[in-house]
């Protein structure tokens, strides 16, 4: 079986991060996906999605990552239950995921001057999702 996702799109706010009892980085985002197709009001399509980052990427993207910036996410699709506060059942879907690369800098998205190319962190073997820098980068951008 096989349960892949791969996204490309905006954060439509900053990342939250939040710890979980055990001391587990945990950071929620949404991200705004064109479908690639036109609307009859001549408007491009969006969809909204939730993606789930952990432990230390979880950081690395509430520290980096603000609210428009462009990324990639690779990761699967989850669908959680839950029970609402007035007792209703619900299902809600979102993208865990494994890797986040940042496919602009903050630079871009202030307006300044683009640089021809974006470092982003990098993943050491045998390390799981944790991202790590390269070795003479102090930030993944």
């Amino acid at each position: 079986m096989l349960n892949s996702v791969i996204l490309i799109g905006r954060l439509t706010k900053d990342p939250e991060l939040r710890y979980t009892p055990s001391g587990k980085a945990v950071a929620s985002m949404r991200l705004a996906v064109d479908r690639g197709t036109i609307n009859q009001q001549g408007e491009r399509e969006t969809d909204f999605i939730d993606v789930v980052v952990w432990e230390k990427q979880a950081e690395t993207v509430a520290n980096y990552l603000q609210k428009g910036r462009l990324v990639a996410v690779q990761g699967r699709l989850q669908i959680r239950q839950y029970t609402n506060q007035e007792g209703q059942k619900r299902e809600r879907a979102e993208v865990v995921a494994t890797t986040v690369r940042f496919l602009d800098s903050a630079r871009d998205h202030a307006g300044g001057e683009r640089s021809g190319s974006v470092p982003v962190p990098r993943r050491e073997p045998g390390m799981g999702s944790e991202l790590t820098l390269g070795d003479d980068e102090d930030v993944p951008f």
